[in-house]
């Protein structure tokens, strides 16, 4: 059977004839810092090489038998605040200012933080007419290639941040908590903002995309491991009618199916997830106890199909082989039947997993017979 028709199956929730893997198809299933490197090196392999000039070395997927591909990317304004100030200091489009610290760019100042709502309204947001169309343009030739002379899985990255994420960043995670529960007419409207700005992309995005993948994805994170970080009432309330209206106006463009990756214990907002139109939830948080795949499986395996849930955490970095191969197992044993499921780890892979770990994980998936 070909990658494409157990795709198909697993979305009907129907019992494929293989396991399908995800290293890299999406965002959220890639891998950070040197363990690419580390991967490379794993496998005796020099230079990089890719299909489209970005994202994992093609040889590393080959090598591991990966049955999706990616394409595209966040879309970047040109006229935006976008400023660099040093090697390692720069202010983006959004204004929020970022430091790196050794392994990521963190947040050292945010633009909004304190504001009130006019000064919301006279923001300098960026342009969406100004997003390079040469830029989109080499994305659809990409997902055209990939779509129509390989037999791959084609996932479309999402082309903009979520409303929830982007609000913390631009108003700091504090500041923006208060304001949810305190001045809920300064959120309103800046999710309107921020929706009318994201369908401006969409649009721009998947109408030259949007025929030529399987599926696409989106990321927002609300929930810590333990629980979500807002209540379920205050998800519909605020950020349900935005985020399905970002949904439905993607379905415009595409018939691709739609997922949507949020760290953490979503367990209570998942038929929420599901009635805004999220097709694929990545990932199952393994080490959250509502978030139990057999849990999981059981309450949810008919409406939506689920990605991801190897744990990243303590599995991968510290387990040995017999330990992945039975997580492995264990994983696909209440996932693969009667479909639903793509196998990949819980997030990206860092650079503290050994290289040999991420190769048993995919070999035990791989030789699973469902």
């Amino acid at each position: 059977m070909s990658r494409r028709k157990a795709f198909k199956d697993i979305l009907s929730h129907r019992t494929p004839d293989r396991v399908i893997l995800d290293l890299g198809g999406c965002p959220l299933s890639g891998m950070d810092g040197k363990s690419m490197d580390n991967l490379l090196a794993h496998f005796r392999l020099s230079g990089y090489e890719s299909i489209t000039g970005y994202g994992i070395d093609e040889r590393i997927l080959t090598a591991l038998d990966i049955d999706t591909r990616g394409v595209g990317d966040i879309l970047k304004a040109k006229k935006s605040n976008f400023k660099k100030l040093s090697e390692t200091t720069y202010i983006d489009e959004w204004g929020v200012k970022k430091e790196f610290t050794g392994r990521y760019w963190d947040i050292t100042h945010s633009p909004l933080k304190e504001a009130g709502i006019d000064e919301l309204n006279a923001f300098p947001w960026p342009d969406a007419d100004s997003i390079s169309k040469e830029t989109v343009a080499k994305m659809a030739r990409d997902a055209k290639y990939l779509y129509e002379e390989t037999d791959y899985i084609v996932c479309a990255s999402h082309p903009v941040f979520g409303i929830f994420e982007l609000g913390c960043w631009m108003c700091g995670f504090e500041d923006f908590m208060y304001k949810m529960a305190a001045e809920p007419e300064f959120i309103h409207r800046f999710f309107e903002i921020v929706v009318e700005y994201q369908k401006k992309v969409i649009e721009l995005y998947y109408s030259k995309l949007g025929r030529y993948i399987h599926y696409t994805s989106s990321g927002d994170d609300f929930a810590t491991q333990n629980s979500t970080l807002i209540s379920p009432a205050m998800f519909d309330e605020f950020i349900k009618p935005y985020f399905k209206e970002r949904i439905d106006y993607t379905k415009q463009f595409t018939d691709a199916p739609y997922l949507h990756h949020s760290c953490g214990n979503v367990y209570s907002i998942i038929p929420s997830l599901i009635s805004c139109g999220v097709d694929i939830l990545n990932p199952i948080q393994p080490c959250a106890e509502d978030m139990l795949p057999e849990n999981l499986k059981r309450e949810f395996g008919e409406k939506i199909v689920f990605h991801g849930g190897l744990d990243t955490q303590e599995v991968l970095p510290f387990g040995d082989s017999k330990t992945i191969q039975a997580a492995v197992n264990s994983l696909l044993s209440y996932m693969a039947p009667q479909g639903g499921y793509i196998f990949a780890a819980a997030h990206n892979i860092q650079d503290d997993v050994p290289a040999e770990n991420v190769e048993i994980m995919f070999r035990a998936a791989r030789n699973y017979r469902i």
